[in-house]
């Protein structure tokens, strides 16, 4: 799997006059590309209605990216769709009496991490309470409804007591010392667990998010269900703020992993979900009047990622903020307004020309921040510019200005055109990130399941098929793989994580993004 410490990036957005100069060129490529930008303000747009026709392209991609959900699935498996799959980790978490066989391998190995987990399902709770109505009308609701649930069944089990979760199932030392199929691993699976004395916030509050919005997602399907991962959610983040500090801190070795960067993001994170699934005005305090100046750090944008919560947060707050929020004081309308301006800047620095544009593109338009997993950054961003382009359609707000520019919606959802287009195959070099999609795509993702014939009998030590140069004989479909350098190009190499590798968080947000996509719809104004 390799390092995963290059998770998140500042925005580098500070002096780009001088930077915005020298990527002239790109920038004007980029104008080309999406458009936009006007001196005089803008009409706003009509609201749309229920989701009309079907774009096959993104119909056809989102079908094909849920699938890696399927791929990545631990435990007994249900209705089996991957032929190369079966059951496996059956006996996680009974050293502690636990069942802790259900959720999903991060990426191409093995170990349960509920940091990345939990993320990848709160984004996926928040793209299925955007753009459900889309999903469904593409035929791909349930599949995505089926994805979140393996993961909260685990996160569920995962929290045993109020001031107890269990972070990680698997030694990750022990795990990138072999090469083989989950199915067949047989290897020791130690279990860690915060608690009181030994904390993480960041993890906790993120799993708190993940089932406070999944709560929503489940309300009107699952009363009984939705009822109990509230409960933990509430739990969870009085356990998260109660008791402070960082994960990584804690284990360090998770350093070498998943280093998250701060854990106050996540609690406001974790916060604003809550308050969204229960309207308790004490949440959306928390947020803005209590702790929005200290954790907030309003007026810097960020990138989303998992290690980074900000600019989502920012996002989902705005949603308040367009749509009004019931029975809120001056004071914490001051702080979502605060929240909605820091996201209009994380919107500014997307739009390629923008004059506050990030300068971070590789010369065929992708928003690249690192060299390490290069689409997550490209991926999450572009979902969360067409979510706030639906907000803006449904409000009827004409624009964003951007240092005296104005840019309607249809200017902010072009550029998330433009990264998932990118994704999809058009780039220099013509090739789909997306595994399955498209007549040509990474035929060496590295993952041990896909790379090993469903048959072999290798033990610890199948690595002859890390290095083998033959494509995989098992197709992770629906993989979204690390993506291309700066320059635009991409090494088709098993060996080489850094570009091969996919993960689930990407595939959550990638998920929003197509589904936004698929076809034009407003948003509802409420989750609840």
């Amino acid at each position: 799997m390799g390092s995963k410490t290059k998770g998140c990036c500042g925005w580098l957005i500070v002096a780009l006059v001088a930077s915005l100069v020298a990527t002239a060129a790109v920038v004007a490529i980029m104008k080309k590309k999406a458009g936009g930008g006007s001196g005089r303000k803008l009409k706003p747009l009509p609201v749309p209605g229920p989701p009309g026709a079907i774009d096959s392209k993104y119909g056809d991609a989102l079908g094909v990216a849920l699938q890696f959900f399927q791929v990545q699935k631990a435990g007994k498996l249900e209705n089996n769709q991957i032929p190369w799959r079966g059951d496996s980790a059956l006996d996680d978490g009974k050293s502690a009496g636990l069942d802790l066989s259900k959720g999903m391998y991060d990426a191409g190995d093995h170990i349960k991490f509920s940091f990345p987990m939990a993320f990848t399902a709160t984004v996926l709770s928040w793209s299925i309470l955007e753009y459900g109505d889309q999903m469904s009308a593409a035929k791909q609701l349930d599949p995505a409804l089926d994805a979140l649930r393996w993961i909260t069944d685990f996160l569920v089990n995962a929290h045993p007591s109020d001031n107890v979760f269990y972070i990680q199932v698997g030694d990750p030392d022990l795990d990138h010392n072999c090469w083989e199929r989950p199915e067949t691993m047989s290897e020791k699976r130690p279990l860690t667990q915060i608690n009181t004395k030994s904390p993480g916030s960041d993890v906790a509050a993120e799993a708190a998010a993940a089932m406070a919005s999944a709560s929503i997602v489940f309300k009107s399907r699952d009363t009984t269900y939705s009822d109990s991962l509230l409960q933990h959610a509430q739990k969870l983040f009085t356990f998260a703020d109660t008791y402070r500090g960082l994960a990584s801190d804690t284990y360090p070795k998770l350093q070498n992993y998943y280093n998250s960067t701060g854990y106050q993001d996540e609690l406001l994170w974790a916060a604003s979900w809550l308050y969204h699934a229960t309207g308790d005005q004490t949440y959306l305090s928390y947020v803005t009047v209590r702790n929005g100046k200290a954790f907030a750090d309003w007026g810097r944008p960020t990138w989303f990622s998992w290690d980074d919560k900000l600019a989502g947060t920012q996002v989902l707050l705005s949603r308040l903020n367009f749509f009004g929020s019931k029975q809120t004081s001056n004071a914490e309308n001051m702080g979502l307004k605060m929240y909605r301006d820091t996201a209009e800047a994380v919107i500014c620095g997307l739009l390629p020309d923008s004059p506050s544009a990030t300068a971070s593109r590789t010369g065929g338009g992708l928003v690249w921040i690192s060299g390490w997993n290069s689409l997550q950054h490209a991926t999450n961003a572009a979902f969360l510019a067409v979510v706030y382009s639906d907000y803006m359609l449904t409000s009827q707000t004409a624009a964003v200005q951007c240092s005296g520019k104005y840019y309607s919606p249809t200017d902010i959802r072009n550029f998330a055109i433009s990264q998932a287009n990118y994704i999809l195959g058009d780039n220099p070099m013509k090739l789909s990130y997306l595994v399955g999609y498209g007549s040509s795509y990474p035929q060496q993702v590295h993952h041990r399941g896909a790379s090993i014939p469903a048959d072999a009998k290798t033990g610890c030590k199948g690595f002859q098929y890390l290095h083998s140069t033959s494509p995989n004989p098992n197709v992770a479909m629906g993989a979204l793989v690390g993506g291309p350098f700066q320059n635009d190009t991409f090494v088709d190499s098993r060996d080489n994580a850094v570009q091969t590798e996919s993960s689930t968080y990407n595939s959550g947000t990638l998920v929003g993004l197509l589904s936004g996509l698929v076809t034009t719809s407003s948003v509802a104004q409420s989750f609840t």
